[in-house]
């Protein structure tokens, strides 16, 4: 009898979609809720806000009696006797900016020096929160001002500016020791708005330092007390900077499994039961995910599904969108990066006339 898998978050679609490739009966609580959930869960509970995804896990657990919970970004303080994955005391640390950099200082990594307010440019971000969509560089206190008057006045942490090019590294770790799976370059939306917001990754990410990488990852992620999978996001420019440690399931999940070949999932369990792979895996292949955008208000059309596997998080017929938000992700993969970004390109041209509107991504080369 197989086991069940409740996963819950944000965005799920990734971890089921792994727990279903690992032979789990799979139920989810997600945001989204998108078209091809329902391709791995047997069912799925929408929330729309956070404080509402508590209520759900337990409803969900009601119905169904799973035998693991399985969290992704926003259900990472989860606590519940089936948790498999860092315990929410410790995720909350590193759910905490401040609180981070001051790990980073503790064990002696290199990571982007606070600052005082009023110190320009600099990076301010909000102390809590994922996915970077809130993140601006500001460079006068009109600046700063006006991101009070978008975002609030909420706690943030202020930063120097770090130079170099976004990646970041999957790690497994049974919270004593850590092995890499795989190093990841981080596409972000770039432009005016949130330009500092995850839209994609390629893995692997190759500029000559993808091995002190994976081990400064690797000390990171065991020095954490994290279990499971986990990742450490870096700047890599002359010198390699440290920036965030996320304990839980990535969104660069696919594009580590396409590359690798490795379920995460159950590498993931494993890893929570003492179980580390004996050496970092080896990539197979180069894989790309982008995410697309709206570039006006636009409304999804009929057999957009019928562009699977080669697309996911697929919305459903009739679905719209409004100027900015994330639509659909499109894969490319290939032998080199090079490959991989003809195949990206190629798909993307075919997801665009399923589109009452248009779309945009930041391409991956």
């Amino acid at each position: 009898m197989k086991k069940k898998v409740l996963v819950a978050g944000f965005a799920t679609r990734h971890v089921v979609q792994s727990a279903f490739g690992a032979g789990y009966e799979v139920y989810a609580v997600d945001h989204f809720c998108d078209q091809d959930l329902s391709f791995y869960a047997r069912e799925s509970m929408p929330f729309a806000e956070l404080d509402e995804l508590p209520g759900a896990v337990e409803e969900m657990c009601r119905r169904h009696e799973p035998d693991i919970l399985a969290v992704t970004s926003g259900a990472e303080a989860l606590s519940s006797r089936i948790l498999c994955g860092t315990s929410p005391d410790k995720a909350r640390r590193f759910l905490d900016k401040l609180e981070t950099h001051r790990f980073f200082d503790e064990i002696g990594v290199s990571a982007p020096a606070l600052l005082p307010e009023g110190v320009y440019p600099s990076m301010v971000k909000p102390r809590s929160g994922s996915g970077g969509w809130r993140n601006r560089v500001v460079r006068n206190t009109g600046e700063r001002e006006a991101w009070k008057d978008l975002f609030g006045d909420i706690p943030v942490v202020i930063e120097e500016l770090a130079g170099g090019m976004p990646c970041s590294v999957c790690c497994l770790a049974d919270g004593r020791k850590a092995v890499a799976v795989a190093v990841n370059r981080q596409v972000l939306r770039g432009g005016s708005g949130a330009e500092f917001g995850f839209c994609g990754s390629v893995t692997p990410f190759r500029n000559g330092k993808e091995q002190e990488l994976a081990a400064l990852a690797e000390r990171i992620a065991a020095a954490s007390g994290c279990i499971g999978t986990l990742g450490v996001d870096f700047v890599s420019g002359d010198q390699i900077t440290a920036i965030e440690l996320n304990p839980r399931f990535q969104a660069t999940l696919d594009t580590v499994e396409m590359a690798t070949g490795l379920n995460l999932f159950s590498a993931h369990v494993a890893a929570c039961r003492g179980l580390l792979p004996e050496k970092r895996p080896a990539s197979l292949l180069v894989a790309v995910r982008e995410i697309l955008f709206a570039d006006k208000d636009l409304t999804v059309g009929k057999g957009l599904q019928r562009l699977y596997p080669v697309i996911a998080d697929i919305p459903w017929p009739g679905s719209r969108f409004e100027e900015g938000q994330a639509v659909v992700s499109v894969y490319g993969w290939g032998a080199t990066s090079e490959d991989a970004k003809v195949m990206l390109d190629k798909h993307i041209r075919t997801v665009s006339p399923y589109m009452e509107g248009r779309l945009y991504g930041r391409g991956s080369g």
